[in-house]
């Protein structure tokens, strides 16, 4: 099936160049390109529309779970008939396994698996294993180690109607693939015998599949409602997956048992001849009991620890990754770019620094080492052709895309196609610029203030000599107050409109101690920070659009991804600190957060111009007299984008599904007071995986809404 993007909107402003021009790109086998695009341009319907024009499959890589959720919810509306794929690290709670010599302190491994996110990343690898109008949004988890695609490909059965197919060689199969057999629960993962049928919880799907046999053929194949048992398909042929990704068969298992047991033999020599016994008991003991568990199961805790044995690879090799899925000829989008790439580059190093720790000190061989997330120089080895998507692309993104021309063959036909942006006219690659908002909205208008009033006269000369000069025009003609005071005087003007303000600071204390002061005078005020659970920060910034709160006081959290259409005011204080928080990229992104609104502005408080803050200002600057004059040739009013504060629960998936499993729900929820305390326990798990789901994708309302139902229930 081919890509078949759906959608009320049509590209405008420079959204269809930034298309053509990317797509032509892609076309022309360049490799590196990058798209410069402002917030609230459209950034994720050009990725759509570039998907579309190039008919690849896709991955596209964010930085963080939340944005990673957004955009897999935009994705599934855009393309709602084709496989859209959510892939992120599936531990709601994850304490890795680590050493602490100081203290002589084992951590054990312990975690949480989220079934919901683990059902996600199934469908994303079956998907790339059966289809190629594939897109998968991913976190930086999909750099990590994935079973390899071939014993994942060669372990699935494949049943078809009227074949023969035992019933006891399906069961012997399933146990192969990781699934439990459970007579009582009925969780994904799971199978369940009830005489000449057998269903199946398939890993990837939020269905069942039950298999009928007469004697040793396949009578009869049913998609089923876990639950009700409802039929919903009837299928003539299915293929059933492993149950988990990293799987393997027998027969290898068994193979590498033998070079596990030599490297053993090898470790413990090596610790002895050092004179440490206590290391050598313990490495011979923990490996001992793995491998008998590997020959007696088929798998062992931490067997991902053993993996360069299972797959025969060569020390130091990289594993298999999510990438290692895709065809040849796929394109890759990095999201938020500058925040991406660093992210990626520094995964390997904090892996190995804890594994090497845990070998030193006999707690695992040194295979555990080649169990980890690819080198940045084996990532890029692995990219086809890659998108950096960011308001601010670093120096990275920007040589990579001007140094990567088109390839001979298709250099001559785009000659004449020039590149969009400030940068001198060259041919395809290269910055391509998307700044013109479809709401005709402008980059907000930025002042600069001192943060007492004896520092105004100094801050004007800064100004003035840093060619800020409309900065300057304005301080002169303003009677400046300490930056308080200021600020509260700009937050009574904004909030008596039925606007709303967002303040950045440099600590949380800072945070804390300003959101008091102003709750003290009366302004409706909540700080927020990364010591403040995840429900409860989707249920401020819920309450900050309802007109609960009328300012949020934060640090870095109010940057990237926040959608806040009623934020009029930005205040920055401390701008001239200069650093990570007040760089010119974090300062760009916080400005954005005021883009949203017709009459959004930024102040920066500030006793001296920085080089971050001159670089933001005049970047700004220069976006906007782009934005304006466009505006005035198209005769375009800018208008604050409105977005509903939706209060019903609903989910991702098929509006179908989503009324189905709704009902499922309440029909639990009202059953409540009847279950058994499993049963009750079970239903406030699902609850409560449901409700972090939701904060991750932004869904603020949804979130609340599940978080006051499990406060009611677990009250009564």
């Amino acid at each position: 099936m081919n890509f078949n993007l759906k959608s009320k909107y049509k590209p405008s402003g420079d959204q269809p160049q930034a298309i053509e021009l990317l797509t032509k790109g892609i076309e022309a086998d360049i490799n590196h390109q990058t798209l410069l695009g402002v917030t609230g341009s459209g950034k994720t319907f050009t990725m759509a529309s570039v998907i579309q024009n190039v008919q690849k499959p896709t991955l596209i890589i964010s930085h963080n779970k939340t944005l990673a959720a957004q955009l897999y919810g935009e994705f599934k509306t855009y393309f709602p008939d084709n496989a859209v794929s959510y892939f992120v690290s599936y531990y709601d709670y994850y304490q890795p396994e680590a050493y602490v010599p100081k203290r002589d302190m084992y951590i054990e491994k312990e975690a949480d698996i989220n079934e919901s996110i683990e059902r996600y990343r199934s469908s994303a690898t079956q998907s790339l294993l059966t289809r190629k109008d594939v897109v998968i949004v991913a976190s930086v988890s999909c750099i990590y180690g994935l079973g390899n695609p071939q014993d994942y490909m060669d372990l699935s059965r494949k049943i078809v109607v009227n074949e023969n197919y035992s019933r006891n060689k399906l069961i012997r199969h399933l146990g192969d693939l990781q699934y439990e057999r459970s007579e009582y629960d009925f969780y994904s993962g799971q199978f369940r015998v009830r005489g000449d049928t057998i269903d199946v919880y398939t890993a990837a799907d939020e269905t069942a599949v039950r298999v009928e046999f007469f004697g040793n053929e396949v009578e009869a194949l049913k998609v089923i409602n876990p639950v009700s048992g409802e039929v919903l398909d009837t299928p003539k042929e299915i293929t059933i997956f492993p149950a988990k990704q990293f799987v393997t068969p027998y027969e290898a298992l068994i193979a590498a048992i033998p070079q596990i047991e030599n490297d053993l033999k090898e470790r413990i020599k090596f610790f002895k001849k050092q004179g440490r016994d206590l290391e050598a008991h313990r490495i011979e003991q923990r490996v001992n009991y793995d491998i008998e568990m590997l020959r007696e199961t088929g798998y062992c805790s931490g067997i991902e620890n053993y993996s360069r044995y299972i797959e025969n690879r060569k020390p130091g090799s990289p594993p298999s990754t999510l990438l290692d899925y895709y065809p040849d000829d796929w394109l890759l989008f990095f999201d938020e770019s500058h925040m991406t790439i660093p992210q990626i580059r520094g995964m390997y190093n904090g892996d190995r620094a804890r594994k090497e720790i845990l070998v030193d000190y006999g707690f695992r061989l040194t295979s555990a080492l080649d169990n980890r997330p690819l080198q940045f120089a084996e990532f890029k080895k692995r990219i086809n052709q890659a998108v950096y998507v960011s308001a601010t692309p670093s120096e990275y993104e920007i040589k990579k895309s001007q140094n990567s021309p088109p390839k001979a063959d298709h250099a001559d036909r785009h000659a004449s196609q020039p590149l969009a942006g400030n940068l001198k006219s060259q041919n395809l690659g290269g910055i391509i610029e998307q700044l013109i908002r479809p709401t005709g909205l402008l980059d907000p208008r930025i002042e600069i203030r001192p943060s007492e009033t004896d520092k105004k006269e100094t801050l004007v000369k800064e100004l003035e000599s840093n060619n800020l000069k409309r900065q300057a025009n304005v301080l002169k003609k303003r009677k400046c107050l300490n930056q308080i005071d200021d600020l509260i005087g700009e937050i009574k003007s904004v909030t008596s409109s039925g606007n709303r303000a967002l303040v950045t600071t440099l600590t949380k204390r800072m945070a804390e101690d300003l959101s008091a002061y102003l709750k003290d005078i009366g302004i409706k005020v909540q700080y927020l920070h990364s010591e403040i659970d995840t429900v409860e920060r989707v249920e401020i910034l819920r309450d900050l659009r309802l007109g609960k709160y009328d300012v949020v006081v934060g640090i870095n959290l109010l940057r990237e991804g926040l959608d806040l259409p009623e934020v009029a005011l930005v205040a920055i204080l401390d701008a001239d600190k200069e650093g990570f928080l007040r760089s010119d990229v974090s300062l760009i992104q916080t400005i954005g957060r005021a883009a949203r609104h017709k009459d959004g502005y930024v102040i920066m408080y500030a006793d001296k111009v920085t080089g971050s803050m001159k670089r933001a200002v005049l970047e700004t600057k220069r976006r906007r007299k782009v934005q304006e004059k466009y505006n005035e040739k198209h005769n375009i009013t800018p208008t604050s984008i409105t977005k509903e504060i939706k209060d019903q629960l609903e989910r991702l998936d098929d509006k179908q599904d989503e009324k189905k499993t709704d009902e499922d729900l309440h029909k639990r929820v009202e059953s409540f007071p009847a279950l058994n305390p499993k049963e009750r326990k079970k239903l406030l798990n699902d609850l409560e995986v449901q409700m972090l789901l939701y904060s991750d994708m932004l869904e603020f309302e949804k979130a609340a809404e599940l978080r006051d139902l499990i406060k009611d229930l677990k009250g009564k």
